[in-house]
């Protein structure tokens, strides 16, 4: 689908001045490599993976007016690729199928794939917090990088990139599940590089009704526990109570 590309009316980019001898390194050139788009301008580029926490002084050249940009445009082509995998759904459908995708869990988990956090040029604070492995942060370069895309190349270009990044995640099975085990893996190994632990601490009741409590700890702290009528609704349920304690986290890391 082909749409206008239109000027950022009523948006400010403010200028990003020209670093001298400035120089893509090998990290860049495989994350865009991954991204599957190349820059142009290899200052917009940096200006997507600066926090607003970097330099201050110089606050003008940070990502968050292009993370304002990318979300926009995620939606639009979330919304998209979602219409055309799935012609039968209602809009009510299609709705929830897209808050399953455009959240910044899943952004993070993006992020991930492409490396992003390496990447980043963070304030001293939150390089001292962990701030390359914050879920909001690395949700927000992504965002910005696909705002970087829309605004140097077009529609049609962010729109690549988001079906390179969700087609595979659009299809109603997939988005059906819950799958917070596999989630939290995911996380887990990227995070701490090492997987969760799970471990079963009661069972009660007779044995057509017994109830399992289940233990989580991830990155060597337990962050929740779970209960089911079988120990895999258990750890399912450990794992989303795991999930909402990083969210959580990382948004009191971000307020302090």
């Amino acid at each position: 689908m082909q749409l206008p590309i239109f000027p950022l009316a009523g948006i400010f980019l403010p200028p990003i001045s020209n670093r001298a001898g400035l120089k893509i390194d090998s990290q860049l050139k495989l994350l865009q490599k991954e991204l599957g788009y190349r820059f142009k301008d290899p200052a917009l580029l940096l200006r997507c993976l600066t926090h607003v926490s970097y330099d201050g002084k110089k606050s003008e050249g940070h990502n968050e007016v292009l993370e304002f940009l990318g979300d926009a445009v995620l939606d639009l082509a979330v919304s998209d690729l979602l219409m055309r995998r799935n012609p039968d759904k209602s809009e009510g459908d299609l709705s929830k199928m897209r808050a399953a995708l455009v959240n910044s869990a899943v952004l993070a988990e993006k992020a991930m794939l492409l490396k992003l956090g390496p990447a980043l040029q963070i304030g001293k604070g939150e390089e001292r917090s962990g701030g390359r492995t914050k879920p909001s942060i690395l949700a927000g370069a992504f965002e910005a990088l696909l705002g970087g895309v829309y605004h140097e190349g077009g529609y049609e270009a962010a729109r690549a990139v988001v079906e390179r990044y969700f087609a595979a995640d659009v299809t109603t099975k997939t988005l059906g599940q819950h799958d917070y085990k596999t989630r939290l893996q995911e996380i887990s190994q990227r995070l701490f590089h090492a997987p969760p632990t799970y471990r079963v601490v009661s069972e009660s009741g007779p044995d057509h009704e017994k109830l399992f409590a289940t233990e989580i700890a991830v990155g060597g702290r337990v962050l929740g526990k779970g209960e089911g009528r079988s120990k895999k609704q258990s750890e399912q349920e450990a794992a989303k109570k795991a999930l909402d304690a990083l969210k959580e986290s990382d948004a009191q890391s971000s307020r302090d």
